[in-house]
């Protein structure tokens, strides 16, 4: 969990460009950071920490664990999130949407490659048996999430117990994800108003090493640019423009297409998902399982690992595998349209909904982040929310070990819910074997992700072409 960090609440300003970083060098710079941005947030936070502190000295560590801090607060993929901050702090608005543009599109434009392989070949023995191969080696990642995210934010037994309590409550009870959120949320919140000792934060993403890189010793100093100062006709005037590019689409899909178009749909639901997306990909995602499969249909269990598995194995924030998603739920719908016209539209709305929401959160508060400076209720909540997620992406590795290991599964009645359980018998060993093997490369040896995935892809091409 990262605590926020305390600063002197007033710093001389600067004119925005005194840095003397031009502006087409900064374009290079985060274009080479979206391109390595593999390996979920930690991994691509500390990229951004090497390149931009260590390397450039652009920024300090005290300004970036601060604008880090900020992120954290937000719902969305932290890690974009981060990149266009940084961006608008450097070159203000044009710096922040390159930035997080660029942060974004490397693993649009591959995802949506491997998305047309997808549907065009993933009947064939190849292409079947390296998915069947990435559903195993996925699982493995997603048990190593709940052990990485677990080992920082449950360092208490009221923690513990928050993350219990969501699981059950997602996986037992079908709570709505967004309603976890709310009441950890606010728990956290009364906790960390109370001054008790369990809501109280530390630790924290961390450096990724090396000396201390201090904000005096930077391009951008210690001073605040004059930008980056409260200016509420500013916030006011970006945060409607940027309101009206999320939510005009939305609003003329409705009225024009109507409410049951998968458009629509599409449009609507990742809409709201941008709204309660804290806490992480792993941890949405389970939401976005349960009603992308369970509520409207548009794609099989099995089918999210597969997109987990594209979101891994590419640049960019994990999060686009609900692109993958959007393309396969305008693709099998009946829209007048070719097919691959209607996937192609239905990925590239998919990533508008989820993706220009981040840029409202950055820009709308970005220039009042000073007022949320040693909130230790505000951190309190985050510590909570963290906590929950926990259980919550716990219920995933569940719900994808299910669907991986066995065939069949079966509904069976839990306090009035239908509780999916597997059908033993219907265990599929050579999954078992592939994700025992994952798992224990991840945890006992330390094997990177992209290996992992990449070997369990050609072994899993291989059984499938034996069998």
């Amino acid at each position: 969990m990262t605590s926020v960090v305390s600063t002197p609440a007033e710093l001389p300003s600067q004119r925005a460009g005194d840095h003397g970083i031009p502006f087409a060098e900064a374009v290079g710079v985060w274009a080479r950071i979206a391109a390595l941005s593999f390996g979920g947030p930690a991994g691509q936070i500390a990229v951004m920490h090497r390149i931009l502190v260590e390397e450039k000295k652009w920024i300090g560590e005290e300004r970036f664990l601060h604008a880090l801090n900020y992120c954290m607060l937000l719902p969305g993929p932290e890690a974009q999130q981060l990149a266009a901050y940084i961006g608008w702090l450097l070159h203000k608005t044009r710096g922040g949407l390159v930035a997080g543009a660029l942060f974004v599109l490397p693993g649009f434009l591959a995802i949506l490659g491997l998305s047309y392989v997808y549907v065009l070949l993933g009947q064939t023995p190849l292409i079947e048996g390296m998915f069947f191969g990435l559903k195993a080696a996925v699982l493995a990642v997603v048990l190593q999430a709940v052990v990485r995210v677990g080992s920082r934010a449950l360092r208490n037994n009221v923690m513990r117990g928050i993350a219990a309590t969501a699981f059950v409550a997602i996986f037992f009870l079908d709570a709505p994800f967004p309603l976890i959120v709310l009441l950890a949320g606010i728990g956290g919140y009364i906790g960390g108003r109370a001054g008790l000792p369990a809501f109280k934060g530390g630790g924290g993403h961390g450096s990724a090493g090396g000396s201390v890189v201090h904000d005096a010793d930077t391009a951008l100093g210690e001073g605040l640019p004059e930008h980056a100062r409260p200016n509420l006709a500013w916030s006011l005037k970006i945060s409607g423009a940027l309101l009206v590019l999320w939510l005009a689409p939305v609003i003329a899909l409705l009225v024009f297409a109507g409410p049951d178009n998968v458009f629509t749909q599409i449009a609507t639901f990742f809409s709201q998902m941008a709204v309660v997306t804290f806490g992480g990909a792993y941890a949405v995602l389970a939401y976005v399982a349960q009603e992308a499969v369970g509520t409207y249909g548009w794609l099989q269990p099995g089918e999210m690992l597969n997109g987990l598995g594209l979101a891994e194995t590419t640049p960019g924030p994990l999060i686009m595998v609900t692109q993958f998603v959007g393309f396969l739920a305008a693709f099998r719908e009946t829209t007048g349209m070719s097919p691959l016209v209607a996937a192609t539209l239905g990925a590239i709305l998919t990533t508008w909904v989820t993706f220009v929401p981040c840029f409202l959160w950055i820009f709308a508060g970005a220039p009042f982040v000073e007022r949320l400076r040693g909130n230790r209720a505000l951190s309190s909540a985050l510590m909570a929310i963290t906590a929950a997620v926990v259980g919550v992406i716990l219920n995933l590795a569940v719900w994808f070990a299910i669907h991986t290991l066995f065939t069949r599964t079966r509904k069976v009645d839990f306090i009035g819910e239908g509780l999916d359980v597997p059908v033993l018998t219907s265990l599929n060993v050579a999954a078992l074997v592939l994700a025992l093997a994952a798992a224990v490369a991840v945890f006992r040896f330390k094997t990177g992700m992209i290996p992992v995935l990449l070997a369990c892809a050609v072994l899993g091409a291989g059984y499938v072409a034996i069998v």
